[in-house]
């Protein structure tokens, strides 16, 4: 099963697909030095399988080596993330005076 993911800037979201069908979405909104995520979505028939967690790692992944954006985590699944990843909370506060 070959996964892809991608960043889409046109679309404001971050993708992962599965054999070519598009199975997780974090959508965000930029708004100054900080990144929203403020909704991710998994395919009914594909959640339980941790693709939503995988998005979101790719999607903070990118952002940590890409910016120097602050991550605002506005969806309940993305700050659930960062509670079962402590060690990414850097991401919550960086640039920030």
């Amino acid at each position: 099963m070959p996964t892809t993911f991608a960043h889409e800037p046109a679309k404001n979201r971050y993708t992962m697909t599965v054999d070519g069908q598009l199975v997780a979405v974090a959508d965000y909104v930029i708004n100054g030095d900080s990144i929203s995520f403020n909704h991710t979505f998994t395919q009914p028939n594909q959640r339980g399988k941790g693709y939503a967690g995988e998005v979101v790692t790719f999607a903070m992944d990118d952002v940590e080596t890409t910016t120097k954006l602050t991550v605002v985590p506005m969806c309940w699944y993305v700050g659930k993330w960062f509670d079962e990843h402590l060690e990414r909370a850097s991401l919550l506060s960086r640039g920030a005076a």
